[in-house]
């Protein structure tokens, strides 16, 4: 598995800019699904495992295949309930982190390489599709939300649990 992490991050960063010798990836502008699945996976599983990081980003794409959510990876995870104004409502998303009131804006770091490479791995390479076996929903390890009873739960991967419907 590192192999593979270091042969990604090899391939990411020579596709990529650098500006003041360090690593900054591509940008919303150039790459607006992976740059979204990115933030995703960069605020979801900054501490955790490569393999939460590939699951969290199965859930997201197990959302656009599926016909109850939004059809692009960056409509997936901006979802949510909106003000009047057109603002999301704080706390009111899908992924927590997009609507908490704090700034979006990634450090650079290893997280945010590790972000990067495994938001290219799936989208470009196709790797580590499926291993959530289809979930389209999950939760950290410590909260025990109301709608997990509804669904079939799949496993755990890192700091999380992994659901899918019925």
């Amino acid at each position: 598995m590192k192999s593979l992490y270091a042969a990604l991050v090899v391939l990411l960063m020579t596709t990529t800019v650098r500006a003041e010798q360090q690593f900054v990836g591509y940008s919303p502008d150039n790459f607006p699904q992976e740059y979204c699945l990115a933030l995703n996976i960069y605020y979801e599983t900054r501490n955790s495992t490569l393999a939460d990081a590939a699951a969290t980003a199965d859930v997201v794409l197990n959302r656009v295949q599926d016909t109850r959510y939004p059809n692009t990876v960056c409509e997936v995870v901006k979802q949510g309930i909106k003000n009047a104004d057109g603002s999301m409502k704080r706390n009111a998303c899908q992924f927590s982190w997009y609507c908490d009131g704090k700034n979006d804006r990634p450090q650079l770091s290893d997280a945010w390489i590790k972000a990067q490479t495994t938001a290219w791995a799936f989208l470009n390479l196709k790797h580590f599709r499926g291993i959530t076996e289809g979930a389209t929903h999950y939760h950290a390890h410590y909260v025990n939300p109301r709608w997990a009873r509804s669904l079939v739960l799949v496993g755990t991967i890192g700091a999380h649990k992994y659901y899918r419907w019925d």
